[in-house]
């Protein structure tokens, strides 16, 4: 079956870096975009960062775009999310997707705070 784990989350003072991972199995990681999304306190889950299967074709929400990176290793089924200056409005659970044949996927999330 479908699994996706994150990892990586923690406490960082604003200005910090963590970098989160995913590890997916269950499916051909290889021919599937991966995503990945958050969910800050009391608030929706919201899109972060998208990587089409190629690696090479990505899109950031407006809110991230120029501090996080999000990459893939497709030898590896590893997706991951480098996150630099990152403020306290960053704080959140992060979680993988993926969307195969109309259906979503998630991992249980990874929770990131920021904060000094």
């Amino acid at each position: 079956q479908v699994q996706l784990v994150e990892s990586g989350g923690g406490l960082v003072q604003p200005g910090g870096s963590l970098r989160l991972s995913c590890a997916a199995s269950g499916f051909m990681f290889i021919s599937y975009d991966m995503r990945w999304y958050r969910q800050p306190p009391e608030k929706e889950r919201e899109f972060v960062a998208n990587i089409r299967n190629d690696g090479i074709t990505i899109r950031y929400a407006e809110s991230v775009m120029g501090r996080f990176t999000i990459s893939r290793d497709n030898s590896k089924n590893m997706v991951y999310l480098q996150m630099e200056s990152l403020e306290p409005e960053d704080t959140a659970v992060y979680y993988c997707n993926v969307n195969i044949y109309g259906l979503e996927y998630w991992g249980k999330g990874t929770l990131v705070t920021v904060s000094s």
